[in-house]
C-alpha cells in the first residue's frame, strides 16, 4: 500500500552537508558553520572557490537520483556539492533566489554550476551528461550553523512565476 504524501513531505530541506579539504567526493557531516567564505573545513584552494559568489554549492537529491537511474552511481557529495537538498529543485530556481535556513543562515543563489573535470573519475561521460544539472552556487548573506534535515524557506526574486516554487 502506497503511503499518502502530506505537505511536510514537500518542504525543502537539507539531506546532506558535504565537505572535503579538496576534490571529490565531499564527505557528509551533521552540521557545519557557514561563513562568508563558505563552509568551515571545506577546501577553498581552487581559484573557482575563492569568490564570495561561489561560496556554497547546492544540488538537489532528485537530480542525483535521476542520474543514478541513468547509470551513474552517485550519492550526496559525489558531484562536489556542499549541500544536497530535497524538494527544492535547485536547477529551476533563478539567480537572486534567497534561501533562508531555519537556524538563521541566509544564502542567495548566484549562478549555475558548470561541470567539473574531476567528474571524469566517476565516469568519463558524466561531465557531459550532467551539464545543465549541476546545481547552483550561492553567496552567503548571513553566517551561522546549518544542520542536516534543516528546513529551507525560499524567497523568489521579484517577477518570478510562483508555479516554480
Amino acid at each position: 500500500m502506497k503511503r499518502e504524501e502530506n505537505k511536510e513531505d514537500r518542504i525543502p530541506h537539507i539531506i546532506s552537508i558535504n565537505i572535503s579539504r579538496g576534490g571529490i567526493p565531499k564527505l557528509p557531516v551533521d552540521s557545519v558553520r557557514i561563513t562568508m567564505a563558505g563552509l568551515a573545513g571545506d577546501g577553498h584552494n581552487h581559484e573557482k572557490h575563492r569568490t564570495p559568489l561561489q561560496a556554497v554549492c547546492l544540488q538537489d537529491s532528485e537530480t542525483l537520483e535521476g542520474l543514478t537511474q541513468e547509470g551513474f552511481p552517485l550519492s550526496s557529495g559525489m558531484t562536489g556539492e556542499n549541500l544536497t537538498v530535497k524538494n527544492l529543485h535547485v536547477n529551476t530556481l533563478p539567480p537572486g533566489t534567497i534561501l533562508e535556513f531555519v537556524n538563521g543562515v541566509v544564502l542567495e543563489l548566484t549562478k549555475v554550476r558548470k561541470s567539473c573535470y574531476v567528474l571524469d573519475t566517476i565516469d568519463p561521460r558524466l561531465k557531459e551528461v550532467i551539464t545543465g544539472r549541476c546545481g547552483l552556487y550561492a553567496k552567503v548573506l548571513k553566517e551561522g550553523v546549518i544542520r542536516k534535515e534543516e528546513t529551507i524557506h525560499v524567497r523568489k526574486p521579484a517577477g518570478y512565476p510562483r508555479r516554480f516554487l
